[in-house]
């Protein structure tokens, strides 16, 4: 499908414009996975990433860098300086130099949105290129003054828009913009490798065998709510049960007051924590040795937890907050809760009481190919003629809504 959409159109050159080696987190993962399935589909793709994406002063993790990882294959341009706008107007010419068919730009953080907003107002006054909102998160999940000003000067240079999640395509509607919204699924996220035994994963972590873990992954911030998981914990329905908790991440807030909770919550023998970001060739390790994934936030839109979650065959436990219950169904490959704590035990010991692990991790890996990178790709390609969709219509794509039928509910 992909294939033929370029044919017909001659599309020859993509840019993605956002975080990409030698930055590291979710976006820049995504962002490599994206480019090298569109240059499968024969769109020759440039990423156009930050040498300054934050001040220092603004970045609460110990570094934004991860020099680990080998991405020879893709062509990653850091050129892209946050702060300058005279370097805006340089990048912008050079992207405008390459004549590109599509020009995909992530949206994450008003902060951002001047730097972002520029380039594309730029790009857009001197090519054809059609110019796409990637966006992860429109209403920011710590609201600072002037957001609602800075996200409609980035949104005012978008042709189509993007999203992961009803959340955020409902948070554009509200601005009430005038264009096509086009709604996927985020993919699978199949980019740290294959699974590993429970065992070895358990030998490498120092886990005791016998016992249930729970992971809670990735980056520590309020509105992840690991305080409530850690207050489900306690709770009376669990405290006679063998689940333990690994905490594997970066706080981006002070460790020392979970450290608190947890002596204060007298579950400190129940809980594995490893401080500090977990480099991409260890994330298998973690994902392989837990039973269950709990993202228990107290707000979000997607989150790139629940597919590492699926790809290694892993039932999330989510909160029903945001997008996230939108790929999860109920006793099929994971549990819903209230962000309470009280809630979130009552899906813990659901999980507990299902005894259907290997139907679990089953459920989970017969529908991944639903959400491969190469059918979002597709499909995403497919979408972008914009002749079959009147303005303000929110795309969802059929082929997915029919792929998803397949799964076993």
């Amino acid at each position: 499908m992909g294939a033929s959409f370029l044919a017909c159109t001659n599309m020859k050159t993509a840019v993605i414009i956002g975080p990409a080696y030698p930055l590291r987190g979710g976006l820049a993962t995504f962002n490599h996975r994206f480019a090298e399935e569109l240059n499968n589909s024969d769109l020759h793709t440039i990423i156009y990433t930050f040498k300054l994406q934050y001040p220092s002063f603004l970045f609460p993790g110990t570094s934004q860098l991860d020099f680990e990882q080998n991405y020879n294959d893709l062509e990653i341009r850091p050129r892209i300086n946050s702060l300058d706008p005279f370097n805006w107007r340089k990048v912008a010419g050079e992207i405008v130099a390459l004549n590109p068919d599509i020009v995909i730009c992530r949206y994450w953080l008003p902060l951002l949105a001047p730097c972002l907003g520029s380039i594309l107002k730029l790009v857009k006054k001197k090519c054809n290129a059609k110019i796409i909102g990637l966006v992860d998160n429109l209403i920011p999940h710590e609201h600072r003054p002037g957001d609602k000003v800075l996200t409609t000067y980035f949104m005012s240079s978008i042709d189509y828009f993007v999203v992961l999640s009803e959340k955020v395509r409902q948070d554009i509607a509200s601005f009430k913009v005038n264009k096509p919204i086009i709604k996927l699924p985020h993919p699978v996220y199949d980019s740290y490798g294959e699974s590993v035994s429970k065992e070895e994963s358990r030998d490498r972590l120092g886990l005791e065998h016998q016992s249930t873990y729970l992971l809670f992954f990735g980056f520590v911030r309020p509105y992840k709510g690991l305080d409530l998981l850690l207050k489900a914990l306690a709770d009376p329905v669990l405290t006679d049960s063998s689940v333990n908790l690994i905490i594997a991440g970066e706080f981006y807030e002070k460790i020392d007051r979970y450290k608190q909770l947890i002596e204060s919550l007298k579950i400190g023998q129940r809980i594995r924590l490893c401080p500090g970001y977990v480099p991409n060739q260890e994330v298998k390790y973690y994902f392989s040795a837990c039973d269950l994934v709990a993202l228990p936030y107290r707000s979000a839109t997607q989150s790139g937890i629940a597919p590492i979650a699926f790809n290694f065959g892993k039932p999330v436990l989510t909160t029903n907050v945001g997008g996230l219950p939108e790929t999860v169904r109920e006793g099929i490959n994971g549990f819903v809760s209230d962000p309470r704590p009280e809630s979130i035990a009552q899906g813990v010991k659901r999980f507990l009481d299902s005894h259907q692990r290997n139907l679990f991790s089953k459920n989970i890996l017969s529908s991944n190919h639903l959400y491969s990178w190469s059918a979002f790709t597709r499909v995403f390609l497919s979408q972008l003629d914009g002749s079959s969709y009147s303005l303000s219509v929110t795309a969802v794509s059929p082929q997915i809504a029919a792929l998803e039928k397949e799964l076993p509910l």
